[in-house]
């Protein structure tokens, strides 16, 4: 099924891969996030409810449908193509408002450098996911 030309199925692929390979990335950095974020785990579980869950899944899966429908407009159909673009965007868009706002916040380096990397690695694997399904 599309929507808007971008094959649905490809996007809720790439959301659910980008949203385990989260998963997985803040379970292993959870100690280092936590201090960097200046939090009690306590703090954390309050923080943590299924609404939140819910907000980054639909999240994911809006930036999926975004960048599919940026890499399906510049005619972007292959792995090495769609990781590159999303590598492009990720530092166009998402790390340079990251540094903003961490820095207005008065946040830590680290936070910002570990949310990078953790954006950085979603949209490589939903420029992989969206590149290999032929986007473009």
């Amino acid at each position: 099924m599309e929507v808007a030309g971008v094959e649905l199925v490809s996007v809720l692929v790439a959301a659910a891969a980008s949203f385990l390979f989260g998963s997985l990335y803040y379970f292993t950095l959870a100690r280092p996030w936590r201090e960097a974020v200046g939090k009690s785990e306590e703090e954390i579980a309050i923080a943590m409810s299924a609404r939140t869950f819910i907000v980054a899944a639909l999240a994911q899966l809006v930036m999926a449908f975004m960048l599919a429908g940026v890499l399906m407009h510049i005619g972007i159909g292959s792995i090495r193509a769609g990781m590159l673009s999303a590598t492009f965007l990720w530092f166009g868009f998402v790390l340079t408002t990251m540094t903003v706002n961490h820095g207005f916040q008065g946040a830590r380096r680290s936070l910002t450098l570990i949310d990078g990397g953790h954006w950085l690695g979603v949209l490589l694997i939903q420029g992989a996911i969206l590149g290999w399904w032929g986007e473009g």
